[in-house]
Parts: C-alpha cells; structure tokens; sequence
C-alpha cells in the first residue's frame, strides 16, 4: 500500500449522525497523502466481551488527525528519536494544569527505520531481504504502540509524546548496549539484534551504538528531566508461547531482579545504589488507580505479567539516574563545591558523578573508574591521581548516602517528589488488524477508548491519589 510506503495519515471523517456507532456503518479511515480508503473494523466490534462505543459515536464528534510512522520498514533517513506534536483530545482526560510539563509519554518499540548502511551484511548479502515485511521487522515490532501514545498524549492534554524510529528488528533500545547471541530469551538480550550482532561488522555495530543508541539517550535524557510521571507504551502478542490467551492490558512495574528474587537485583549498576529504592518503578497508588479505572471499563488488566522489566529496560535505568540526580542535588547544596584540585584540568567529582549517572553503560571512562573502585584495577596510563582524588570523592558521596539514608532512600522511596516511570503492554490485535499474522492497518476505535481509560486512571491519580500520598506514612508504625 503506498500509503504505507510515505507515512500513515489517519482521520475520523466528520459526520452528522450522533447515534450509537453500530448505526454509523459508513465510517472509514482516510488514509493521506493519496486518500486511499479502506474499511476501518466496525466501532461497534466486541472488546472482551464490552461494546467499545456503546452510547454515542465518537466519529461524529470531531475530526482527529493521527500521524504515524510507516507500516513497511524503510530506509529513508529519519532521526532516531522525534518528538510528535498532537491536537487535544475533547473527549480526553486532560492531567491537572501544573502536572502538564511533568508528563512524558514515549514508544520506543514501534520504529520503522532501517538505514541502508546496515541493510547488507559484511559479504554484501541483505541481512534482512528485501521485502516490504520481513518476518524479523514483523515480530519484533510493537504494533499500534505509537497509536496508542499518540492518543493517549492528545487525551491527557499534552502538547506531544516522543517516538524512536529505528526499527527494533536491529536494535533496542530498551536493553543494555550489546549483541545479542542467538536464542537470547526476551530478558537477556542486548541491544543490538540478531542477526545483526551476528553478520554487522564491528564498525557498523559501533555505529548503530554511537549514532542511534546515543543519540536516542540524550534526547529521552533532556525530556526526562524534570518530569515526575513518564508512560512507555509498548503492545504485546496475544497469546503466550503456552498458547493461552494474554490480559488486554499489562502494567509493568517490578524489575525482574526482584521478581525472581536474585541476591543482587541490579548488579550492572554501582554498588552504592539502594536497591529497594527500586522494587517498583512506580508509585503503586499509580498502578492500582490505573488498574481500577480499566478493569471497571471491563479492560482485563495484569500486573507485571507474563514477564516483569528486564534491567535494562528504560524504566529501571531512568530510576538509578533519577536516584543520584536527586542525590547529586541534595549532595552539592549540603556539602559545597568540590575542594579537590583539578588534575589535568579534569575535576575528580565530576568523574564520580559521571560514572554514577551513567545507567546506559556507554562510557569507557566510566566503566574504568568502577573497575580502579571496586575491582582494584590498576588505572589507565597518566590517570592515577585522578582516579585516586575520584576515591576520595566517591567515598565522600557514598558516606553521605549511608548517613542520610532515611531522608535520601526510604523518605525519597514514598515520596511524591519521587518520579515514577510505568511501562504500559496493550495487546497488538486489539489495537492493530492483521490477517494471518500480516499487520493490515489501525483500529483507532479500539486505541482510542483505551488511550481515554489509561488517561482517566492518570489524571485521577494526578489530581487526587498524589495529593494524598502522605497519608501512607500513617501507617508505617505497624507495616
């Protein structure tokens, strides 16, 4: 479809008829630049069992424009991450005024970008083929996930959501920077996919890394900061390998080192991170009110089902970073600037906060301080004294944490001022047609009304569980 081919445009064509959907049979995708129509799934389709559009027609309530990335992998060039500006949503449920700048909404999963320089392997063979769907592109991408962002950004009001373009077939950007060996199971591969890992060269791999990985880290690094909720919107298939049938909804919030209960849950970040700062990336009164709200819309929701959040997931790094950018703020106020002199013009507490801020694992540097710190390796030619003056000031930051640990870790831990960062699966045939396992198109009906729920749930817990979120420590003499 050549729509496909130069970017999905879909709209809700306006209407006069305000009735239930059912009555509404004409409605239709516009699909632009060449207004190519095909038929959209009925807005009165069952939803597990529940009538989505039951009372009133939303296609004839308004005309909204949703841009997406391409259904078919591409080779245009494109940035790696964008941010997508959007329309409001009237039937949304905008988040309170003060909260709007404090929410980021993001997909990282439903990419489309595949750049020619890493089409060909290192014989010259195309990695991938040449057909417009590879079962590769096909299976590892999120389907339907930027729709879902894209309406749930316009439903709670906010001006935009951001998007990574590179197609996840070659790398993810929710793992540790890596190659991932074949067979790897969803909870331990790396970034960079097989076949890729296996048939790029080394330049090109590093490329992928430095050019893409990086390059998407500062972007979501800049819009993170600042922000006290950011939503992952990610689709999953709709049956386990068992062959059972997945919850509509999952919400993952536990880190996988807790889940399966591993002495050191978090072991690739510094030993000095509190782990039970993390057993949940979120606030629970956030899950739990999004929860309500979907399950009473009879949207089946789970909890950190079938799968928990790997360590290198986004959610759990974003959590480490937030922890010592706290830290760092709280440290340098307390304490003063740095009294060490620089060595070599480089500044030993800037080396420290470096490699504690450093949860992407990107810096050589970095990774070579924590091997002088906790591994007694020998430090690179001509760094012995700043490594040692780097000691020092680790030792001064870690001791700082160890004496203020109730206000910097468990009040910080329940705290409101704390950020939380949930991971949202949806189920991909809910919110994307296919035919046989080939994706077809959009079901902006069924994303919609999901997109609205998840923004209620949002919203409510912005503008009254948050407010109230000390009452918990009420409790605390007996839990």
């Amino acid at each position: 479809m050549r729509a496909a081919i130069e970017g999905l445009n879909i709209q809700y064509p306006r209407t006069s008829d305000s009735h239930d959907s059912d009555s509404n049979p004409k409605a239709k995708y516009i699909y632009s630049p060449v207004h190519r129509r095909v038929d959209a799934p009925s807005l009165g389709r069952r939803f597990d069992n529940l009538k989505i559009y039951s009372a009133q027609s939303v296609v004839g309530a308004m005309l909204i424009n949703v841009n997406l990335l391409p259904m078919q992998l591409e080779a245009a060039p494109r940035p790696p991450i964008e941010e997508v500006t959007v329309d409001r949503d009237p039937l949304g449920h905008p988040c309170p005024r003060q909260f709007r700048d404090k929410v980021l909404v993001d997909v990282i999963h439903d990419g489309s970008s595949l750049p020619s320089v890493f089409r060909l392997d290192q014989r010259g063979v195309s990695i991938l083929g040449d057909e417009p769907f590879p079962p590769g592109f096909v299976r590892e991408r999120d389907w339907g996930a930027e729709l879902v962002a894209n309406r749930l950004a316009s439903a709670l009001g906010l001006d935009s959501y951001h998007r990574v373009n590179l197609a996840r077939v070659l790398m993810d950007f929710g793992r540790f920077p890596g190659i991932t060996s074949a067979g790897a199971d969803h909870l331990h591969r790396y970034a960079i996919n097989y076949p890729f890992s296996d048939r790029l060269n080394h330049e090109q791999k590093r490329s992928v890394l430095t050019e893409h990985y990086d390059r998407i880290s500062d972007g979501l690094e800049s819009a993170m900061e600042g922000k006290l909720l950011k939503i992952a919107i990610h689709t999953y298939d709709k049956r386990n390998p068992t062959k059972f049938e997945r919850p509509a909804v999952s919400l993952l919030t536990r880190p996988y080192g807790y889940q399966a209960l591993v002495e050191n849950p978090f072991p690739h970040f510094d030993p000095s991170f509190p782990s039970r700062v993390i057993e949940y990336t979120a606030d629970r009164l956030l899950k739990a009110r999004i929860a309500q709200t979907l399950e009473e819309s009879a949207i089946h929701t789970a909890d950190n089902f079938p799968y928990s959040l790997p360590e290198g997931s986004v959610e759990v790094r974003a959590q480490v970073w937030y922890f010592y950018k706290n830290v760092q703020s709280i440290f340098e106020r307390a304490v003063g600037p740095s009294t060490a002199t620089a060595i070599n013009g480089r500044c030993p507490r800037k080396l420290v906060w470096t490699m504690l801020l450093d949860t992407n694992l990107r810096s050589a540097e970095s990774q070579s301080l924590r091997s002088y710190l906790h591994m007694f390796r020998t430090a690179p030619t001509g760094k012995k004294a700043l490594f040692a003056a780097a000691q020092r000031e680790y030792e001064q930051i870690t001791d700082f944490i160890q004496r203020e640990y109730d206000y910097l870790v468990s009040s910080y831990r329940e705290g409101p001022q704390r950020p939380s960062t949930i991971l949202v699966e949806v189920r991909k045939d809910l919110v994307w047609e296919f035919d046989d396992g080939r994706p077809i198109g959009p079901r902006l009906d069924n994303a919609t009304y999901i997109a609205r729920k998840l923004a209620l749930g949002i919203s409510q817990y912005l503008s009254q569980d948050r407010i109230f979120k000390e009452r918990s420590s009420v409790n605390k003499g007996f839990l």
